[in-house]
Formats: C-alpha cells, sequence, structure tokens
C-alpha cells in the first residue's frame, strides 16, 4: 500500500508510487558488434520531494565482484528530475532564481486531471545527468504504475563516450519496481541494455 506523504504537491500524485528509496539487482546485456558485455551488478534508486512539483532522482550502481570476498566496484551514477508536462506560468520559480508570482494553476486534484492526456496518462518530462558528461531530456508518460520514456534529446561534452538515444520502462509489479534500459550507443543501433528488479527499502 502506497502512503502519500501530507505536503505531497497535487501534480505528484500521478508519480507518488515511485517516492522512496529502492535497492537490488539487475543484468548488463549489451551487444557491440559481434561482442557481447553481460555482467550483474547492484542498485539504489532515490526518488524524494521538497514540496516542489517535481520528483528528485538519484541512482547509483556497483558490479558484483567476479570471485567472492572481493569487493563491488562502482559503476555508474545518475542524477536528475521528474515532472508532468505542462507549460511553466507566473506561479512557477524561475528562470534561475526568480520567484513565482502568485499560486501556481495545478494546487488541487481537480486542476491536475486537466493535464491528463487523450490515452489517460500523463505526460512527463525527466532530466537526467551523468558524470562521465552526457545529459538526457526524456518525454514519455506515467499511467497508472508504469512509466515510459523516450530521449527527445541528448547532449553530450567534447569528451564523452558516444551516445545517441535511450528508451526507458518503469513498472511497478508486486510492489517491486522494475525497469528497462535500451540505448543507442557506442555506434550501435537502439538495443537492449539493462534491466533491473528493485525493492522498496525505505
Amino acid at each position: 500500500m502506497i502512503e502519500l506523504p501530507v505536503d505531497l504537491p497535487a501534480e505528484l500524485v500521478p508519480l507518488s508510487w515511485l517516492i522512496g528509496v529502492w535497492e537490488g539487482s539487475g543484468v548488463i546485456d549489451y551487444k557491440i558488434g559481434d561482442d557481447s558485455v553481460t555482467h550483474e551488478f547492484g542498485q539504489r534508486v532515490s526518488f524524494s520531494q521538497d514540496g516542489l512539483p517535481y520528483l528528485n532522482y538519484t541512482s547509483s550502481t556497483w558490479l558484483f565482484p567476479a570471485d567472492e570476498g572481493d569487493e563491488p566496484t562502482a559503476l555508474a551514477a545518475e542524477t536528475g528530475y521528474w515532472r508532468l508536462a505542462r507549460p511553466l506560468g507566473q506561479g512557477d520559480p524561475g528562470p534561475g532564481l526568480l520567484p513565482p508570482q502568485g499560486s501556481t494553476r495545478y494546487s488541487d486534484a481537480e486542476s491536475v486531471e486537466t493535464l491528463r492526456n487523450d490515452a489517460g496518462g500523463f505526460d512527463l518530462e525527466v532530466g537526467i545527468v551523468h558524470p562521465g558528461g552526457v545529459s538526457e531530456l526524456y518525454l514519455g508518460q506515467v499511467k497508472g504504475p508504469r512509466i515510459d520514456l523516450v530521449t527527445d534529446a541528448v547532449m553530450r561534452a567534447a569528451g564523452a563516450k558516444e551516445y545517441a538515444a535511450a528508451t526507458r520502462l518503469y513498472g511497478l509489479v508486486e510492489n517491486h519496481l522494475l525497469w528497462a534500459w535500451d540505448i543507442a550507443a557506442l555506434g550501435q543501433d537502439l538495443r537492449t541494455h539493462a534491466s533491473a528488479r528493485l525493492a522498496k527499502v525505505d
């Protein structure tokens, strides 16, 4: 059963099942030419909110050691923000540090319902930043306990590895967070990359 925080902004209710800390394991399986990269990994994901209409997202992953008794190897990290896609108005902060002028239009369930799309879900914007010089903007939707995301833009620093596009799928299944991530990278077309099953730990 999902318990909503008492201070949860109305816009975050469609994403409320994500809130918390999740931990578990998964598998990397990515084919590059004739070679295949396959590893088991551990992951810790956090979705939190601080009273504004977006979720804070962080993820850290590590490779499980090949030999028993060895320490795990830190692998990758991500940070970002998840929010319902809608035009920002005077009641929203920004740009920069400019404060809001007045109240937001989406302060209750009735007004948030007006954002529902033709498929019965809510459109999403998700920004994710990687420390290796890659930033992704995903567009997609949340519909019940399922989220589908597709990159709309990928920015890479001059020294970043080649990474062109991605899709991500998240779902709540038997109280576990399951996800799958396909990528187009290192000269390959869009293909299976990694997936995991996470349990809520906090």
